[in-house]
């Protein structure tokens, strides 16, 4: 039996839907203003700010430095959060709870405990402020999200098909690479993604470990807002916006998003 919303209710929903994308329409809207200013309504639409992006070497340079380290802590953390989920998943032993309990425990702590414990720890081994330091630290940060996504895959995956790789004479590695990693597929391409973002994101934790060789995006739009508050900052955030979306259009254009998250049979 299925039932249509009435008139209320679907105003209810036009109305949030209005109320959670506002913010996200201004900056893409300010974004197009010929001023020097921030200024709503737009008088006149210019490209002067998505040209100014192009010749500001700092905000390229950052969004770089972003797209290295986001990639490489996400593929750190999924790498690790591989095994865990798989271990995880499969066995019950003593001190599985805590050991839980770890990997989760990045999600408990403020950035900003996170940040001063990471910057003090950093300057005393000598890597503060360096790729390598910024990386250790954002995989901390992002692996219980990887965990998490692949847990739940793993959880749902049947070990019987597993048993019955071994029984034809199928070695782990290959029963890991042809039966486990395509059924727990969805998980780690989610978990890859959100951790992904996660890093790229984070703003609170890297003002405290980076360097000006070492500046990720977000804590150049806030050095950016600190100097001077001008049109360049929303460029910034609505061309990360459109290429958000050219990313998930192509990839579903591509792959097929329900393919990717969900996986086959289950979309």
């Amino acid at each position: 039996m299925t039932t249509r919303n009435g008139p209320l209710s679907l105003l209810f929903h036009a109305v949030f839907i209005l109320f959670i994308l506002a913010p996200i329409i201004m900056v893409c809207a300010v974004a197009f203003t010929s001023e020097g200013f921030i200024s709503l309504p737009v008088n006149g639409l210019s490209l002067r700010w998505f040209r100014a992006i192009l010749a500001n070497p700092r905000f390229m340079d950052a969004f770089t430095f972003s797209l290295l380290l986001g990639t490489v802590s996400a593929t750190f953390a999924i790498a690790l959060a591989i095994p865990a989920a798989l271990a995880l998943a499969r066995y019950r032993f003593t001190g599985r709870d805590a050991l839980m309990g770890f990997f989760l425990s990045p999600l408990m702590i403020p950035h900003i405990v996170l940040g001063l414990a990471f910057l003090k720890f950093f300057t005393t081994i000598g890597i503060a402020g360096t790729f390598i330091g910024l990386a250790i630290a954002h995989i901390v940060l992002v692996v219980p999200y990887a965990l998490r996504l692949v847990l739940s895959s793993a959880i749902g995956m049947d070990p019987v098909i597993e048993r019955a790789a071994y029984s034809l004479g199928a070695t782990p590695w290959i029963t890991f690479r042809r039966i486990v990693l395509p059924l727990i597929l969805p998980g780690v391409v989610s978990g890859w993604v959100i951790a992904f973002i996660t890093s790229f994101d984070e703003l609170t934790m890297s003002i405290f470990i980076a360097a000006p060789s070492t500046t990720t995006l977000p804590v150049r739009i806030f050095l950016q807002i600190e100097d001077t508050i001008d049109p360049l900052v929303t460029a910034v955030s609505a061309a990360l916006i459109y290429l958000t979306m050219i990313a998930i259009f192509l990839l579903d254009r591509a792959i097929g998003l329900e393919k990717l998250f969900v996986g086959k049979g289950r979309a």
